[in-house]
């Protein structure tokens, strides 16, 4: 049985506080759509938790892949949901992870 924290120590794992999140809501966009691309909406209060804020580049980790979204906040959403726009790898219902990027020095926070 590996240690807790270990997942820090290898490739595409994270450190730092990222409480599970459940998908409620997907959006897929079409090429003349105005707003397009990977998105992850979810309430101000479960940003503050991740320590991001809207407009900034997370992580979004599934059990498939790991793929970089903007972050926008939405106070209609169910505390502990999230919205998904253009995220390959998620489905509805399915529990994922949203993760503060550390920009400094290219590493997860």
């Amino acid at each position: 049985m590996s240690p807790v924290g270990s997942s820090a120590r290898r490739p595409g794992g994270f450190s730092g506080f990222s409480p599970p999140l459940q998908v409620v809501g997907f959006i897929s966009s079409k090429g003349g759509d105005a707003e397009r691309g990977p998105m992850v909406r979810m309430r101000p209060d479960d940003a503050l938790i991740r320590l991001v804020t809207p407009g900034e580049l997370v992580r979004v980790v599934t059990d498939r892949r790991q793929e970089l979204a903007v972050l926008e906040t939405d106070e209609t959403l169910p505390r502990g949901g999230v919205m998904l726009r253009d995220v390959l790898g998620a489905s509805i219902s399915e529990i994922i992870r949203v993760i503060k990027l550390d920009t400094d020095t290219g590493r997860l926070a």
